[in-house]
């Protein structure tokens, strides 16, 4: 595997300088390719659904044509890209890329900047385009889905005169939206009446409570890999930040099957009504707020990332976008795809539900276009506030196949089958077997 050579920039509006990237023939896109049948492999779920409307005006303005051959959550598709790398069946010209798992195979993808102009890749924010390359290809484009997470909340509850007293009673500070994790413990705790209700949730498996942890490690003061790039997670730091979550599933304040959960089940559940706070993405922002899928809209504060015990807020963060393979038989087509789906046009279709976007003009489109909604600019003042403190995951690209072989260990701490300790001491066990082995150590 060969290493991930510029990370994340640490916030959105980060400049950064780019090398200039070898000059190509400008293409007046999309461009035409009748005849042609582009495969894609496209990550799903409800936020990411509303831009594959569009691949029919590109069918319709190319005369190519698109084949879904997958659509599945980005877990499910890695692996099914690992599989393809493994039987020698990378016969797709398309997929959905993250900026989290595009380090483990970037020899897999083109360089876009080669097939698209220049004046289109330097319509990106920079930060994101340096973060998209790899070993000096650019090996992602990326949609309209930059993601750091804020603390969505039911305004109601803090509304509430019986709740205010009783809380004060309780714990002994007024009750307001929180600002550290100490105080969503407590509030998650007071507003809890399961079955029926819960105080918050988190997605715990996979790479989801993985990242969630490693940002709570970081927000206590520690590291996930040190400097020599060993695992250190398993210090008072990762202890605390276990056991954060360790104590709110066994005082009941999270669903049952929170360890089971993953992206999709959060949003479902805090539309749903029954959670009292939510950590989660911007790309749930409209839908939260919409009353045709929502019952709590009309009732959605947002404020940003909490922080951990040193002080610092969590800010796990990333990118979603597309890349082609080196395979694909028609690359200019579907370089024309990928940037079709990521251009102004898509990127204000995605950004005006929640996401956040990734090229600098529509940026400037959506603040302008929140100024006359109030929710919409509490939501991007609370995200942009959040994305100040964003920090990519640790810039291996062992980072999935870590969090494979962590994440079953803060289940077992979680439900109650391993302490803290013991889980973290096995899990970096687990993690440094797998740097080792990748020559990493």
């Amino acid at each position: 595997m060969k290493r991930l050579k510029t990370g994340l920039a640490l916030g959105m509006f980060a400049a950064s300088a780019l090398a200039p990237f070898m000059a190509q023939a400008a293409t007046d896109l999309p461009g035409s390719f009748p005849g042609i049948t582009i495969d894609a492999k496209l990550i799903g779920g409800q936020q990411y659904e509303a831009l594959y409307a569009r691949i029919a005006d590109w069918e319709k303005a190319t005369g190519a044509k698109v084949n879904i051959v997958s659509k599945k959550n980005h877990f499910e598709l890695d692996k099914e890209i690992k599989s393809d790398i493994a039987t020698g069946t990378l016969t797709w010209c398309v997929a959905s890329n993250h900026s989290s798992f595009a380090p483990q195979y970037p020899g897999i993808y083109t360089d876009l900047a080669q097939l698209l102009p220049k004046e289109e890749i330097d319509a990106f924010v920079p930060a994101n385009i340096k973060a998209a390359t790899l070993d000096d290809k650019l090996v992602m484009l990326p949609r309209a889905q930059f993601d750091v997470s804020a603390l969505y909340y039911q305004k109601h509850l803090y509304a509430d005169a019986a709740n205010q007293k009783a809380f004060k009673e309780k714990f002994g500070y007024d009750l307001t939206p929180p600002t550290t994790w100490a105080q969503v413990s407590d509030q998650a705790k007071f507003f809890s009446n399961p079955p029926d209700f819960y105080g918050t949730q988190f997605a715990g498996k996979e790479e989801a409570i993985n990242g969630r942890f490693y940002e709570m490690v970081v927000a206590n003061g520690g590291q996930y890999l040190d400097g020599e790039g060993r695992p250190a997670f398993n210090s008072q730091a990762g202890i605390d930040a276990l056991n954060w979550f360790v104590d709110l599933y066994k005082a009941k304040a999270v669903p049952v099957g929170t360890t089971s959960y993953l992206w999709d089940d959060l949003g479902q559940g805090f539309a749903s009504g029954s959670i009292a706070l939510d950590l989660d993405w911007p790309g749930w922002a409209s839908f939260f707020n919409d009353p045709k899928s929502s019952k709590v809209a009309g009732d959605v504060g947002v404020v940003p990332a909490p922080t951990g015990t040193a002080g610092i807020p969590t800010g796990w963060s990333g990118f979603h976008g597309f890349s082609v393979t080196e395979d694909c038989a028609n690359k200019d087509a579907a370089a024309s795809l990928v940037w079709f789906l990521t251009n102004e046009d898509s990127q204000k279709l995605e950004s005006k539900a929640g996401p956040l976007p990734t090229r600098t003009a529509v940026w400037d489109w959506l603040v302008e276009q929140a100024k006359s909604d109030p929710y919409r600019m509490d939501v991007l003042k609370a995200f942009q506030a959040s994305a100040k403190h964003a920090v990519p995951v640790p810039r291996t690209p062992e980072w999935i196949e870590i969090s494979n072989a962590v994440y079953p260990e803060l289940q077992a701490a979680i439900l109650g089958d391993k302490t803290a300790k013991e889980a973290l001491d096995d899990a970096a066990a687990k993690a440094t077997e797998i740097l080792e082995y990748a020559g990493a150590l």
